[in-house]
């Protein structure tokens, strides 16, 4: 079987502790191929007591399990620390999160993994994107793409990212908001065997407009939107005032809903699976999942990083590239 392929992200957050964590709790019948600095995964693993079972290169073509690396850096500890960001930390970061993606481009990996990178530190050594998203659709040469993030009781998609929000309202178009519903309907079928989705558009003013005395953005953008895929057959609905959706929310009722901003969507899906939400990118040509978190340098190194939302996205990855064939 092909491998999952795991970016271990930056050296110095808990990306390489969450990843032995989570690999260590799982029993997948596919090899993983890690992409990371050879000291700090060691290092880790000293750490975590956990006897060194990763392999050295490609998995061969007959494996059914097991771990493989491939180390484009080695860096000694006086170099990369944990929880103390660095310059040579963020070349090796950026450095295997290449190596993976290209890796899983070629048609070589079955999907790919990332964990957390910090965008500050990255943009020190070149990194010209707000986020994995921005940059994953650029590399792969992806024609559109969104972020959904998913739990086993909500699943969100946003219409915008990582905007200001004095910008929202500017960005939003009734195509971008219809190809996020393609993207989520395609998804949901593909990924998660749905037939026919069902799909919640929020509004993006309080009350949903109030029918336009506090904004005009959902009948001017966001229902046409709504309206074009219904004349499509699809089982759409909106839009919804946000505040009132949430608190009735029902998970039986609804398979994914589309935020028109990021703390719309992301607030509630974080009271609900703060520890095992999954970050999804959909629209490329790959297989993306993460977890739903940062790098959280004020405890890396202490041994106290939960794994659950890294072992939820390795989980996905791996039933994605099932269902997918690959």
């Amino acid at each position: 079987m092909k491998p999952l392929v795991i970016s271990v992200g930056d050296p110095s957050g808990i990306g390489p502790e969450i990843t032995l964590r989570a690999l260590s709790s799982l029993r997948l019948k596919r090899p993983v191929l890690l992409y990371g600095d050879r000291g700090v995964l060691t290092r880790t693993a000293r750490a975590l007591s956990q006897r060194n079972r990763v392999r050295e290169g490609f998995p061969p073509p007959d494996s059914s399990g097991g771990m493989y690396a491939i180390h484009l850096t080695d860096l000694p500890e006086a170099q990369v620390r944990p929880g103390t960001p660095s310059l040579p930390g963020a070349r090796s970061t950026l450095a295997h999160l290449e190596g993976a993606v290209d890796i899983v481009s070629r048609g070589i990996g079955a999907a790919l993994v990332t964990a957390p990178i910090h965008k500050g530190q990255l943009a020190k050594v070149g990194f010209e994107y707000p986020g994995h998203t921005e940059f994953l659709a650029a590399r792969t040469g992806a024609k559109s793409h969104a972020m959904m993030l998913a739990g086993g009781r909500l699943r969100v998609v946003l219409a915008s990212i990582h905007v200001p929000l004095a910008r929202v309202s500017s960005v939003l178009t009734t195509a971008g908001i219809l190809e996020k519903i393609v993207l989520t309907r395609d998804a949901l079928r593909q990924w998660f065997g749905m037939e026919d989705p069902r799909i919640a558009v929020l509004g993006l003013n309080p009350h949903a407009g109030e029918g336009g005395l506090f904004g005009l953005e959902e009948r001017k953008i966001i229902t046409p939107a709504i309206r074009r895929a219904r004349r499509r057959g699809w089982a759409v609905s909106g839009p919804y005032p946000a505040d009132g959706f949430f608190g009735r929310y029902d998970p039986a009722q609804v398979d994914a809903v589309i935020a028109m901003y990021h703390d719309q969507g992301l607030i509630p899906l974080k009271l609900l699976h703060f520890r095992d939400g999954v970050n999804i990118t959909l629209g490329l040509p790959i297989i993306r999942t993460s977890p739903d978190h940062g790098t959280a340098y004020d405890i890396a190194g202490t041994g106290k990083a939960d794994a659950t939302s890294m072992r939820e996205a390795i989980r996905a990855a791996d039933r994605f590239a099932t269902a997918s064939g690959r």
